[in-house]
């Protein structure tokens, strides 16, 4: 019996054997991977997700979310009361994508072009301090700092080499950072030389600010790379 090829998500295919080609028919479409990264700290709302892709339309949001669905991705469920309210959610297998992110990011950083100053979003933000920790830098220093974005709350945890990012409220950690995810950014990402002026300037900092100073320095962008000569 001939077997009858199967339909990609976004009805086109590449028609190679190869995992990668498979890859880009799973999440390749535009905006595809970046729902996938909006869900890797938890489900969201659909309203959410906009919010945190603000270049995205409605209409766009909802064929990603569809075909996401539809190959096994992302789960629809509702909320138990009193919030029943649907979300999107990541199946085991969806958050497997969590290392691909990572290191096309840490990649992606290396090129020329790469702009840190560009709008973030806290989801975003929270899985640059994953990708980006040097374990060798923070040793074996115990630390929790909490960060809010507005409503958006994240408890980031250091222990034994190892960093955890919990979408909570961040009561009884270390240092409560406040501010967009573009400051922290500024402060974490810039010259440590000045992150205290920068500290100090774009953020509101609870507790031992001087325990978050010393988090902000077990983070590095990769080098960039070099341009071809012309």
């Amino acid at each position: 019996m001939k077997l009858e090829k199967v339909t990609s998500i976004h009805g086109r295919r590449y028609d190679d054997a190869c995992g990668t080609a498979l890859g880009l028919e799973l999440v390749g479409e535009r905006w595809a991977l970046l729902v996938v990264r909006e869900l890797m700290l938890g489900p969201r709302r659909f309203g959410d997700l906009r919010a945190s892709l603000p270049g995205l339309s409605a209409n766009v949001l909802t064929q990603r979310l569809e075909g996401l669905e539809a190959a096994g991705v992302l789960v629809r469920r509702r909320l138990p009361p009193p919030a029943s309210v649907q979300v999107y959610e990541l199946t085991p297998w969806g958050r497997e994508a969590e290392p691909v992110i990572q290191a096309l990011g840490r990649w992606a950083a290396r090129s020329p072009d790469h702009d840190p100053t560009l709008p973030l979003s806290p989801v975003s933000m929270m899985l640059s301090l994953r990708t980006m920790f040097d374990p060798g830098k923070a040793g074996d220093a115990r630390l929790a700092i909490g960060f809010r974005f507005g409503e958006t709350a994240f408890l980031v945890r250091v222990a034994e080499g190892q960093l955890t990012v919990e979408r909570t409220d961040p009561e009884g950690a270390d240092a409560v950072v406040a501010g967009t995810p573009e400051t922290v950014a500024a402060v974490i990402y810039g010259d440590a030389a000045g992150a205290p002026a920068r500290a100090r300037e774009l953020l509101g900092i609870e507790g031992d600010a001087e325990a978050f100073l010393r988090f902000a320095g077990w983070f590095e962008l990769p080098p960039k790379a070099e341009r071809p000569a012309a």
